[in-house]
């Protein structure tokens, strides 16, 4: 676990995830899309029928998140992670249509970790149950699609030192497995 402390700006290249390992810590600032399951099925199925998709997929990261109202004088309330396999069917397919990163909690799928390996993606882990810890570095919310889905809509964020944690990066590190291991002797 390399556990270094890297400033990311979106949106993400493939020299930005090569140089992103396991264990790293990430701040990301700039622009990251929240989607949840429900919207990953609607962004599939418009892929599917040719229609237009609700933001560019190419270099972005989507945070697996559905927020809380925000309180007065605040963009956002709680944006803690949803479990992230959810998206397991539908994350291969985006991250072949240059999606460069994932926000979320839990382990992924071999097809997902195979995804991020082929088009050099990664997928960072947020603290779950930090949530209004997380809706701090938030700066700036604006819903952009599926506004019926209510907290699962698509929605921008503008972020400013958003912290993760590089869970699965593109050599084929896992912090997960790494973290099992160092415990199973």
């Amino acid at each position: 676990m390399a556990g270094n402390v890297i400033q990311l700006t979106t949106p993400m290249r493939d020299e930005d995830a090569e140089c992103l390992r396991c264990g790293d810590r990430v701040m990301i600032t700039g622009t990251i899309y929240t989607a949840r399951d429900a919207a990953h099925r609607r962004i599939v199925e418009a892929l599917d029928c040719g229609d237009p998709l609700p933001l560019e997929i190419e270099g972005q990261i989507i945070y697996f998140a559905g927020p809380s109202p925000a309180r007065e004088g605040r963009p956002v309330g709680s944006i803690g992670p949803t479990t992230s396999y959810r998206m397991d069917t539908y994350s291969p397919r985006l991250i072949a249509l240059g999606l460069k990163g994932m926000i979320g909690k839990g382990g992924r799928s071999d097809e997902v970790l195979d995804a991020l390996r082929q088009h050099k993606a990664v997928y960072f882990g947020a603290t779950g149950g930090a949530g209004a810890l997380l809706a701090r570095a938030v700066k700036g919310v604006e819903e952009i699609a599926y506004e019926d889905l209510g907290p699962e809509a698509v929605r921008r964020l503008e972020v400013e030192d958003f912290p993760v944690v590089v869970i699965n990066d593109c050599h084929g590190g896992d912090l997960y497995e790494t973290g099992r291991s160092t415990y199973r002797s």
